[in-house]
């Protein structure tokens, strides 16, 4: 580290300033990015079957073959609706 004398403490805090507001200006940039764009919506089971227009049954055997990707959250299962539009768009 450094010493400093006495006359240089004013350019020397400055400087610390200066690094400072570039920090600040550097973090809220990171923010604005880590932010993600659209909250993600969660639908249950019985949710997801009504908007595939599908049985429950059939929804297991699809999350089971990995048609579409189940998220589990304690002892149940969620999916996604934007990955279920991103699959029947792709399908069609």
């Amino acid at each position: 580290m450094k010493r400093l004398k006495f006359e240089d403490l004013p350019s020397a805090t400055e400087e610390i300033i200066e690094k400072i507001d570039l920090l600040q200006k550097e973090i809220s940039s990171l923010k604005k990015n880590l932010q993600p764009k659209e909250p993600v919506e969660l639908m249950t089971r019985k949710e997801a079957a009504n908007f595939l227009r599908i049985s429950l049954t059939t929804l297991h055997h699809w999350t089971k073959r990995r048609i579409i990707k189940g998220y589990g959250l304690g002892n149940r299962v969620y999916y996604k609706k934007s990955e279920i539009i991103n699959k029947i768009l792709r399908t069609n």
